[in-house]
């Protein structure tokens, strides 16, 4: 029995998902298991698996089509089966159909390629074959009004001879009136480029950080601490950890622990500014900004104040892992109180993140330097780590800020401590 694939929903907040390629074609056999096509959400990238075995016998969509969630893709089936009940009407075969009497004037040859008439404005004069380009200016043919034939759009030479036998050619006085080309000494030399399209990501991500800059007033806020307890934590940790059974417990996973903990002090930090109000959550939600190879995504580690140092470790890491995979909800991408972003690894000593609206903070932490501070009235050097908070303005006060930040960096400069708590 032939078997219908739809598009999954990934995601209550899913609408629709783009078919980035096909890795079965039609009439293909197919096996339980095999990947049909991939496919992305504006943040997340997916592949289809065949539940069913047999022939690959109708497809509904192309590479980069934005098919609707739960909307059929293709029909798995047996070599030969009648699948028309189950295609859509408007995927019904010709041959089924009521023939239609067509007129002399809309016979074609069959050699001659089947094209849609599209306005004369709409046509893309850049797209032009150098064989069609010569044989125009050699005849005169107007060019505006040519319909592409060729691939992607191109105007092909015989689109140019399709314009001659209609008569569209330019007029000699609009001839005269086109600037004269320079010498082929003095033109100015090719630039070679490649145009690359963005991705959805990429427009998803450019629209949000426009609307941070351009709607908020934001303010970053720059310090630092003694990082000796954490390092020699990190270090106990990696000599007596594995054997307690811990999780590889990382210098960030810290931060993270920190940063939970200091912000059900800070309400104002943990929160959503709505235009005419602000929303307050009971619970720390932190967002952890991850590189990804299709662009900057922001996982959400929900209640991250109710976990364990072990536990909140775990925890982000399997969802900083899924970010990258391109395989998480997208349901985990949003939810964020507050979001801390870690550039310290590339070296950076200070930035200034952008807030991730309608969040009102976000902490930027930076790489460990060495500093100089006097100890007992001797010159002494210790591993500084740098933070950098960002605050919406609007909603927060600079003094609120600072308050936020110097309580992170207190807690972290003595971290045993806030574990005993």
């Amino acid at each position: 029995m032939a078997t219908i694939v739809i598009m999954p929903r990934q995601g209550q907040s899913v609408e629709s998902c783009i078919i980035t390629k096909w890795e079965k074609a039609k009439g293909d056999t197919v096996k339980a298991g095999d990947i049909l096509f991939s496919y992305e959400t504006d943040k997340s990238s997916f592949e289809e698996k065949a539940m069913a075995e047999g022939i690959l016998l109708e497809v509904f969509a192309n590479d980069g089509d934005d098919v609707p969630c739960l909307d059929p893709v293709c029909i798995i089936g047996d070599a030969g089966e009648d699948i028309s009940a189950l295609l859509p009407k408007k995927e019904v075969p010709a041959a089924t159909a009521a023939p239609e009497q067509k007129s002399a004037e809309s016979t074609v040859q069959s050699s001659a390629p089947v094209v849609t008439e599209i306005p004369t404005q709409a046509a893309d004069l850049a797209k032009v074959s150098p064989r069609a380009k010569a044989l125009a200016e050699k005849t005169g043919a107007d060019l505006v009004k040519a319909v592409a034939t060729g691939p992607d759009g191109r105007i092909i030479e015989r689109d140019v001879n399709a314009l001659l036998d209609k008569g569209f050619t330019v007029s000699a006085e609009k001839a005269q009136e086109a600037p004269v080309a320079a010498p082929a000494e003095m033109s100015a030399p090719a630039q070679e480029y490649t145009d690359v399209p963005l991705t959805n990501i990429r427009k998803v991500i450019a629209k949000s950080m426009h609307a941070s800059l351009s709607t908020m007033a934001q303010l970053t806020l720059n310090s630092s601490f003694d990082a000796s307890e954490l390092q020699a934590y990190r270090a106990q940790l990696k000599v007596k950890g594995e054997d307690l059974g811990l999780n590889n417990i990382t210098l960030n996973d810290m931060v993270l622990f920190a940063v939970s903990r200091a912000l059900k002090n800070h309400k104002d930090l943990n929160a959503h500014f709505l235009d005419d109000k602000m929303r307050y959550f009971s619970g720390v939600h932190l967002g952890i900004a991850v590189d990804t190879d299709r662009g900057l995504l922001v996982p959400t580690l929900f209640n991250a104040d109710k976990l364990s140092l072990n536990e909140l470790s775990i925890a982000a890491k399997k969802i900083i892992k899924d970010a990258q995979a391109g395989t998480i909800s997208p349901d985990k991408l949003k939810g964020a109180t507050f979001t801390i972003t870690n550039l310290g690894s590339l070296g950076v000593e200070s930035f200034t993140p952008v807030i991730n609206p309608p969040q009102t903070g976000i902490l930027g932490v930076d790489t460990i330097t060495k500093r100089i501070k006097e100890v007992n009235g001797a010159d002494v050097t210790y591993p500084a780590m740098g933070l950098s908070l960002t605050f919406d303005h609007r909603a927060v006060d600079g003094a609120p800020a600072a308050k936020l930040l110097k309580e992170i960096c207190t807690l972290l400069e003595n971290f045993r401590l806030v574990l005993s708590k």
